[in-house]
């Protein structure tokens, strides 16, 4: 429970003050790293929220981070139940 708090921390402070592409690598890793890592797709809800812009190429989509971290998420999580071993 301490690695998830933690983990949600650095990745609220890389949103706040790094790039996006931090943010998106360190998302990533929680969501492979931790079962249902929802804290990811909250932050991404907080990143658009703060720094999100209507995109043209996206059918002025304002909240594009969000649903591609959603879609993340259940791919991820998808793929961890079809990947994983049991003995």
């Amino acid at each position: 429970m301490v690695k998830r708090i933690l983990a949600f921390m650095i990745l609220l402070l890389s949103i706040l003050f790094m790039p996006f592409w931090v943010s998106a690598i360190l998302a990533f890793a929680g969501m492979v790293y931790f079962s249902f890592f929802a804290e990811a797709v909250v932050l991404f809800f907080l990143s658009d929220l703060l720094y999100g812009a209507r995109e043209a190429k996206f059918f002025n989509i304002v909240f594009v981070s969000l649903i591609i971290s959603v879609l993340t998420l259940f791919v991820l999580e998808f793929l961890k139940k079809k990947i994983k071993f049991y003995p």
